[in-house]
């Protein structure tokens, strides 16, 4: 058992020396021809560049996805009101119009997709008013929003202090609110704000938790229709209902301040587009969040709403229904096809390296007749002259995958700050890239080298 240690021991010694000896053997040659080696190293530093960046904005990709699905709820359909739409010919130009009257988006709609569609968990309505937000002396603008007690855990909000809205504060539309973490920041500087009264518009209401600060990208918020809830207002959808304001109900208010508008000449009045859109929106809820119980039961819902909601609202086609799982899949979709366009460059880039390496090693086989000969002369066996040459294909491929590797880092960060795409160069990406540039290393230097390892030692030393 010793004696098989020790022979163990020796051979492994040997293997060790041979390598390390083939190792410097292939610094010196490519350190005599830095310039021959920099340029044939040009292809495989593109290639595993295109590597890392590949992975970088795939793995990106894959966070970012996963991050929206998180703020949007893995099982959620999302509907909204909509401007009725008319399908028909084009030829078609009947002589008398009947409109059909549909109520809008209505809190009723919520109740009764919860009550009668099967598959459906829970759902919730959302009302967004612009209002104003007042205390102590100092007002800013803000969004009132009313929800159900689910809203939070339909969009993954957290409390940072404070409780959740109770059934029976909903019910009776109390006056009580929960902050965002901007609007606590800015009106709640010195004290908690739990028990603390706050002024929404020409209202008080009584704050009962915080929510924790959550950074949503711009991007997100006009394409996902992601809520930054940092400087809104959170009450029971009830309570925008009764004591703030009802939009399926005509007012005294609504009249009188129709009539104030009319009296205002041009000149003075100067609506913003959102405060238009808010006058002229007779929809009682702005969306509808419905949870499904299971993933794939979410297109069929999604159908059985859309017959629902049109048999209810008079056949008027005045609401949009969203499956944001379906249009993140479409997203991931598209974003791997960006990421197979970019492989396929990056195997581009690579195959042309390794044709490089595999040509100047040919080149230098010829141009090193003579060493090889000598070499051969001294004591060298064939695999001495096989690993002497690969080591040195290998070493090329290697300098240039590590460069590649930087050049890539480099891509990666100034396509995150540049286009604003995120991207993650993980340890992965590097050891395969890494990994690629070895093997392309050892894949087209083994024909020059077999080549040079099977040259006749006497034709060498007469080669002129």
């Amino acid at each position: 058992m010793g004696a098989l240690r020790d022979r163990l021991a020796a051979l492994r010694g040997q293997v060790v020396a041979h390598v390390v000896f083939s190792v410097r053997t292939a610094v010196e040659a490519v350190r005599h021809n830095k310039l021959r080696a920099s340029l044939t190293s040009l292809g495989i530093l593109f290639g595993v560049a295109s590597v890392i960046a590949m992975l970088a904005i795939g793995k990106g990709a894959e966070r970012e996805i996963l991050e929206q699905m998180r703020l949007l709820g893995s099982n959620n359909v999302m509907i909204t009101p909509l401007v009725e739409q008319h399908e028909g010919s084009a030829e078609e130009q009947p002589d008398k119009k009947v409109t059909k009257f549909s109520p809008g988006l209505t809190y009723a709609d919520a109740q009764a997709i919860a009550r009668v569609i099967p598959g459906v968990e829970v759902t919730s309505a959302e009302i967004v008013l612009n209002t104003t937000l007042t205390r102590e002396g100092r007002r800013r603008s803000g969004k009132l929003v009313g929800i159900d007690t689910s809203y939070f855990r339909l969009t993954n909000l957290d409390l940072a202090t404070g409780a959740g809205f109770t059934p029976l504060q909903v019910e009776r539309g109390l006056p009580v609110a929960i902050i965002g973490h901007g609007v606590r920041t800015r009106f709640f500087t010195t004290e908690d704000p739990i028990g603390r009264p706050l002024k929404v518009g020409d209202t008080w209401v009584t704050v009962i938790g915080v929510l924790q600060d959550r950074r949503v990208a711009a991007q997100a918020v006009q394409r996902l229709g992601i809520r930054d809830a940092n400087m809104d207002v959170y009450v029971p959808v009830r309570t925008v209902l009764v004591r703030f304001r009802n939009r399926a109900q005509l007012t005294q208010r609504d009249i009188e301040q129709a009539a104030r508008r009319g009296e205002v000449s041009n000149d003075q009045q100067q609506e913003s587009e959102e405060q238009r859109e808010e006058r002229t929106n007779r929809n009682q809820l702005d969306r509808i969040i419905v949870r499904v119980t299971e993933s794939k039961l979410v297109p069929p819902v999604a159908e059985v709403l859309q017959r629902m909601l049109a048999r209810r609202h008079n056949t008027v086609v005045d609401f949009e229904i969203t499956v944001p799982e379906l249009l993140l899949r479409q997203e991931q979709r598209t974003k791997n096809i960006f990421n197979v366009v970019l492989g396929a460059i990056a195997s581009i880039s690579l195959l042309v390296g390794g044709i490089g390496i595999m040509n100047i090693m040919l080149a230098s086989v010829l141009e090193r007749i003579r060493e090889i000969g000598v070499r051969r002369a001294v004591g060298a066996t064939q695999r001495d002259i096989l690993f002497q040459f690969l080591s040195e294909a290998v070493l090329i491929s290697v300098a240039g995958g590590v460069a590649g590797i930087l050049v890539g880092a480099g891509i990666s960060i100034g396509i995150e700050r540049l286009a604003g795409i995120t991207t993650i160069v993980s340890s992965l990406s590097v050891v395969v890239a890494f990994g690629v540039s070895i093997t392309v290393g050892i894949a087209f230097g083994i024909v020059p080298a077999y080549r040079a390892a099977r040259q006749d030692p006497v034709i060498c030393l007469r080669y002129e």
